[in-house]
């Protein structure tokens, strides 16, 4: 019997808040606080409505410019808002039973991060010198930065202080009402910086949800020896987009494999957007991208929305300087106020999530590849405690892209829509 757990059923809706509110790119010490942070609670109902139950923010804490660039992690960024407003979206989030995560950026500071500026000014002898990795043989010295940027600077996680810095962050903010953490660039970080922080922080709030950005490595082994719940699968988005892109699904049916395997340790945590990448509609176009979302309903794992896809929003990623402003786009003040356009989008994620919601086994899905040739791939997605207990999926590019659900009932949903009773 399915017995509820709020980390096993969620589905997330992730937002970059400096994007979505219109934020200026960079922080001006001298400009009073701007009170956006209150314009998420106009889209608290939107997201439920949409049929996600958990909200995961970017980076909140004061920044120099895009939020991973850290100048205080005890203070929300006076372009976002102030505690006041930080205290009243928590208290709005959970009056609608909705979880919220927070970005931890762990791995790196702004390079004018008060504490590294002390570092450097004191000298290898310092109280803080070992807090980063600085070559104080050079002149002037040397700081390890984050994969070639001048501007994020690299925490040293084999200081104690390190770890009681990030502990103390965390424990901060749990006490404040966060519900979890996504831990940035994760990858980065060797897991046995996080097995003791992670189990400090969960001493006291033992039902976070906390799970890591990692692009590549063995996922199975970063959680268990790092204490998170889950880890980023970028594995399965590059071959969902690709397979899509290509049409050719091999890559894919490849892919779910690996996906069960990992489901055997841990639910991944399955995207396909977000605030580093490339929008779907803009890989794949907006009638592929509703394939990608019926794969992302209907696999095993913790799914969630990057903001916007669900409006079939276009971005392109761009390698240089201020590339992301596409993909982290601001959103209207309020959702009545969207363009008409993303609608028919909009419709058929909440199809495909109500789909999610209402098979309380889908979080430990997994997916058998029924038949497969380039354009089109059958699989069926089940119960693994239950053989009575399953969706069959059909993806098929060969001509218009279309996507169908069936359960032993009948349609539960049709892409292009054709009507019905059940199906969207």
């Amino acid at each position: 019997m399915h017995v509820s757990d709020w980390r096993r059923d969620v589905i997330w809706w992730t937002v970059y808040p400096l994007g979505f509110t219109g934020a200026p790119t960079h922080l001006d010490e001298q400009a009073p606080v701007a009170h956006r942070l209150p314009r998420l609670e106009n889209w608290l109902d939107y997201l439920i409505d949409l049929g996600c139950n958990g909200l995961v923010l970017g980076p909140i804490f004061r920044s120099e410019s895009h939020g991973y660039d850290t100048l205080d992690y005890f203070a929300i960024d006076p372009r976002l808002g102030d505690d006041a407003d930080f205290d009243a979206l928590v208290a709005a989030c959970h009056a609608r039973g909705i979880k919220l995560v927070l970005d931890g950026v762990f791995n790196h500071v702004s390079a004018r991060y008060p504490a590294l500026r002390q570092a450097l000014a004191e000298g290898p002898d310092g109280p803080l010198a070992d807090m980063f990795h600085i070559d104080f043989s050079t002149t002037p010295p040397t700081r390890l930065n984050f994969e070639g940027s001048d501007d994020l600077v690299r925490l040293n996680h084999a200081s104690p202080q390190v770890r009681k810095l990030v502990t103390d962050v965390m424990l901060h903010w749990c006490g404040r009402g966060v519900d979890g953490w996504r831990l940035d660039a994760a990858y980065a970080v060797d897991p046995e910086f996080w097995a003791p922080v992670l189990a400090t922080v969960r001493e006291r709030f033992p039902e976070l949800y906390i799970y890591g950005e990692v692009i590549h490595g063995d996922y199975a082994q970063i959680v268990h020896e790092s204490g998170m719940d889950a880890v980023t699968e970028y594995e399965l988005w590059k071959a969902c987009w690709s397979s899509l892109a290509t049409e050719n699904f091999y890559e894919l049916e490849w892919t779910l494999g690996r996906h069960n395997e990992m489901l055997d340790d841990f639910r991944p945590f399955a995207f396909i957007g977000n605030h580093d990448v490339t929008r779907i509609a803009t890989k794949v176009g907006a009638d592929k991208a509703i394939l990608a979302a019926v794969l992302l309903g209907t696999v095993g794992g913790t799914p969630c929305v990057y903001y916007g896809d669900e409006q079939a929003f276009r971005g392109e990623k761009y390698d240089r300087p201020g590339g992301d402003a596409e993909v982290r786009q601001p959103m209207p003040e309020r959702p009545d106020q969207l363009a008409g356009f993303g609608l028919p989008t909009y419709r058929a994620y909440q199809a495909i999530l109500a789909i999610r919601r209402r098979y309380a086994w889908l979080p430990d899905a997994r997916t058998e590849v029924e038949s497969i040739t380039n354009p089109r791939i059958v699989y069926r997605a089940h119960d693994p405690a239950d053989a009575d207990h399953w969706v069959r999926v059909t993806l098929d590019v060969t001509d218009t892209p279309t996507a169908s659900v069936v359960d032993n009932s009948g349609e539960l949903f049709h892409w292009p829509h054709r009507g019905g009773r059940r199906g969207v």
